[in-house]
């Protein structure tokens, strides 16, 4: 099992001076970057094959690497044009997705609690993983995953009205491919690509795949364990004062 880690954008709607800005992926909580929490939680699982695949300031997130010392050190894929949508990013790491075994896919801009990451790797069977949290504030920003006699049938920001769905929750960004849903992946990112439709955010190759019903999904309740994705400056604020004191303290060693 692999984990790619996208960790590319540009995070322009964190709203800080452009000297300031820098990956998200370096927000730092109690002392540590989000990226030295990924890290030492996919090595709690037994996840050392990562792939990061980087953009805005990629030299700072490999300066972080050199700081860690990590080791096994990350594979690093940098997408030139970051200021594009993330299925371009996906595409960056296609050779990743496509090399064989089951795939991690995560967004970096995410603090979370490691109750959320076991729930994606456990088994040892090949799945593809889809994980949902279903007390979630409404509203545009949420991505929305929507579920029918427990197959997934929509994952999008705006829904439908007419959509029928018996359980609804919002996607953590992080996803479970076996081999052929990370090879069906990336064809359908390629297929972004190829009809100049890279400013497209990849979650929109990920709904394709689930409503053309190509792969068997399974949906993970994960409602309960405390995280956030960090988009604005107020989601800083609220990532330290409310969810950090909520997260089981890290099992992995410091290295």
């Amino acid at each position: 099992m692999r984990a790619i880690i996208l960790a590319a954008g540009r995070g322009l709607r964190l709203q800080m001076p452009e000297a300031q800005q820098l990956p998200k992926c370096l927000l730092r909580f109690d002392g540590m970057t989000l990226l030295e929490r990924h890290l030492r939680m996919l090595k709690g699982v037994g996840v050392d094959e990562i792939v990061l695949a980087l953009g805005f300031h990629h030299g700072l997130v490999e300066a972080e690497l050199d700081r860690l010392a990590w080791v096994p050190r990350p594979e690093i894929v940098v997408n030139a044009r970051f200021d594009l949508g993330s299925v371009l990013t996906v595409h960056t790491v296609a050779a990743a997705l496509t090399r064989g075994g089951d795939v991690l896919l995560m967004d970096a801009d995410v603090l979370y609690d490691e109750r959320i990451l076991t729930a994606l790797v456990v088994g040892d069977a090949a799945v593809n993983r889809v994980l949902i949290d279903r007390e979630f504030e409404t509203g545009d920003e949420a991505v929305k995953v929507c579920v029918r006699d427990g197959i997934p049938i929509e994952l999008r920001k705006s829904l439908a009205g007419d959509l029928q769905f018996d359980t609804i929750g919002e996607s953590v960004g992080f996803f479970r491919f076996d081999q052929a849903g990370a090879r069906r992946l990336a064809a359908l990112v390629a297929g972004y690509i190829d009809s100049e439709r890279a400013h497209a955010p990849h979650e929109e190759a990920v709904r394709d795949m689930l409503r053309e019903g190509s792969q068997v999904f399974e949906i993970t309740d994960i409602t309960g364990a405390p995280w956030i994705e960090i988009d604005f400056p107020n989601d800083v604020a609220r990532a330290a004062r409310d969810v950090l004191p909520l997260l089981q303290p890290l099992a992995g060693i410091r290295q």
